[in-house]
């Protein structure tokens, strides 16, 4: 054996070991990044996770787009409830105080109800069209949500329809959360315009500081301050004290859909594009990478114990431990 071929062999067995030596820092890496993740993948590969909301004994409901089911999670079991109606789009979901979840169903102009042992109940519009976005639950026991089709944010409680009609033609409402107190927060992507409604009905619009931002989901936090994605401004915001906050997403044009607030205060979003959880926390944000390559989160919800559940259109809910998620 020439001395030119051990040289060779040794530079094959070096650039080998190196190789290997890479493979396994990435492998290290990805476990390190990944750790605290699980995903539920969908019994049907046709149903696709939005929504997501989470009941107070850790049920974890999701909507199915084009699909003529409900789904939710208990005990670690993906359970599929039949509504009898295939929906499309169905972006309004909440869980109200007795563990009941709610959904919106455009396409037959009706607002329904889950019980926690499968029974479904629906309300309908008298409109002769409907166009849903966002519900939620208020402390009331009445449910409140986006209703496009008639410009207004909706509330529905003992089987009456109180709609509180924005006065712009077109505006599109979507957003739509409840405080404490019973007032309503709401966000207009069109006017560019957070909404707030009073227990007495009384409506007031505020103009955020980035112009063109078009808001999207809102959340308010124990502490009343308001928070709302800016999904064109790449952006979340903040509204408290009278004042307006905006805070920019590290990663470019990530895809900002839903938005939640955990019991800690930290503000938690999803990045569609970015395929990522976005964590917001003493004003500093702090992004989480999912498992998968083709991942798509779109919904997200936090529980009581802290843990973070998305849904990814890809057909999977996920959930981040609350151990990760405060952590990092």
């Amino acid at each position: 054996m020439t001395f030119a071929t051990m040289g060779r062999r040794h530079i094959l067995i070096v650039a080998v070991l190196g190789v290997t030596l890479v493979a396994g820092v990435l492998w290290l890496y990805s476990l390190w990044i990944w750790r605290g993740f699980i995903e539920y993948r969908m019994e049907r590969d046709r149903d696709i996770p939005t929504a997501v909301a989470v009941s107070r004994d850790g049920s974890v409901w999701f909507t199915l787009d084009f699909a003529d089911a409900i789904g939710v999670l208990r005990n670690g079991r993906l359970e599929r409830i039949r509504t009898g109606r295939e929906t499309f789009e169905p972006l309004g979901l909440a869980v109200d105080r007795d563990g009941v979840a709610w959904y919106t169903d455009s396409p037959t102009r009706v607002i329904s109800r889950v019980s926690p042992d499968g029974v479904v109940a629906s309300f309908a519009l008298e409109t002769p069209v409907a166009k849903l976005a966002r519900l939620a639950a208020a402390p009331d026991g009445a449910v409140w949500f986006a209703e496009e089709s008639t410009y207004s944010f909706t509330r529905f409680k003992d089987g009456a329809f109180t709609r509180h009609a924005i006065g712009t033609p077109g505006v599109a409402p979507f957003g739509v959360a409840v405080d404490a107190s019973g007032t309503v927060w709401g966000t207009l992507p069109r006017l560019n315009r957070l909404v707030r409604i009073s227990a007495r009905g009384e409506i007031a619009e505020l103009d955020p500081p980035t112009r063109a931002a078009q808001l999207g989901d809102v959340a308010v936090g124990a502490d009343g301050a308001v928070w709302f994605l800016e999904m064109q401004a790449n952006k979340i915001g903040r509204f408290a004290n009278g004042q307006f906050t905006e805070f920019l997403v590290p990663t470019k044009s990530a895809g900002l859909t839903s938005l939640a607030i955990a019991p800690d205060g930290a503000v938690w979003f999803t990045e569609l594009r970015g395929q990522r959880l976005g964590r917001l926390r003493d004003g500093v944000i702090v992004e989480f990478p999912l498992p998968r390559s083709d991942a798509r989160p779109f919904g997200i919800a936090v529980d009581a114990a802290g843990n973070v559940w998305y849904t990814d259109l890809s057909g999977t809910l996920g959930r981040l431990s609350a151990q990760r998620a405060r952590r990092r």
